[in-house]
């Protein structure tokens, strides 16, 4: 499925970089970060002139800040999007007592207001481009297997992810018979650095799925579901949610936590 031009948020490392990579060459790019070095430096690989007439764009913006949003919006706004992949998240291991106000908040700027504003601002352009143009758009929205079950020391971040497959999930009601696809892409840990900026999860990296596994599915299976869960345990685990007593679960899912968020011993 080809698009013309592709928006990608949190697109300076992981996820949203892989995406950006795995675009096809006829897909110009809007690429927003906060990292502008790493974003100015991926503008230059994949739009070098190797790459006839690709057009790659960046933004900096930092999205927990209503400046940054606007900015994205208003620069996104100009341009022919068709392609939208909401995958800037932000997260934070810890008691929410104990987590400072300013990161749960910031949590709730990246991984909820973001999408939304953005998706709500974008979305009547694409489908009219789309409905002109007889071609489909598409929005992408990075939940996670977090998002389908509470997850005590991880509370806030895993109800902004159950907040982005609902909502992706509805608008993909919405827009059923509409011509464009809409996928809640949710992989569970992946092999970034989520991890570390989140304040580390004692996870074995090699049981990762990969950035790139994450976005070539995510890619793949637009037009094709609603919803994807990017691995064969994390769909196991995903179906149980449905069907486990909620507070027996919240309690596994406490004690899990816990241990793995424990600080190892020196």
């Amino acid at each position: 499925m080809a698009h013309s031009f592709a928006l990608v948020t949190g697109a300076s490392s992981g996820i949203g970089e892989a995406f950006a990579r795995l675009l096809p060459r006829e897909t110009d790019l809007l690429l927003t970060g906060r990292d502008e070095a790493r974003l100015a430096a991926l503008r230059d690989e994949l739009g070098a002139p190797a790459v006839k007439h690709r057009r790659v764009e960046i933004l900096a913006a930092d999205l927990a800040s209503e400046s940054g949003r606007a900015a994205l919006i208003e620069r996104a706004a100009s341009l022919p999007i068709d392609l939208l992949i909401n995958n800037a998240g932000l997260g934070r291991f810890g008691a929410l007592a104990d987590n400072p106000a300013e990161a749960e908040r910031a949590m709730v700027e990246v991984n909820v207001l973001a999408p939304l504003l953005l998706t709500r601002a974008l979305l009547p352009g694409m489908l009219q481009r789309a409905r002109a143009g007889g071609r489909r758009a598409g929005v992408i929205v990075l939940a996670s297997t977090a998002g389908f079950a509470p997850l005590p020391y991880l509370t806030t971040y895993a109800a902004t992810k159950a907040f982005d497959l609902f909502f992706a999930e509805g608008l993909a009601g919405e827009l059923k018979r509409e011509p464009i696809d809409v996928l809640a892409l949710c992989p569970g840990a992946t092999r970034t650095n989520f991890q570390e900026r989140a304040g580390g999860l004692r996870l074995s990296r090699d049981r990762m799925a990969s950035a790139e596994q994450v976005a070539r599915e995510g890619l793949a299976m637009l037009g094709r579901k609603s919803v994807h869960v990017v691995g064969g345990g994390n769909r196991f685990y995903t179906a149980f949610t449905r069907f486990a007593p909620r507070g027996p679960l919240r309690d596994a899912t406490r004690s899990y936590m816990r241990r793995m968020t424990k600080p190892r011993k020196a």
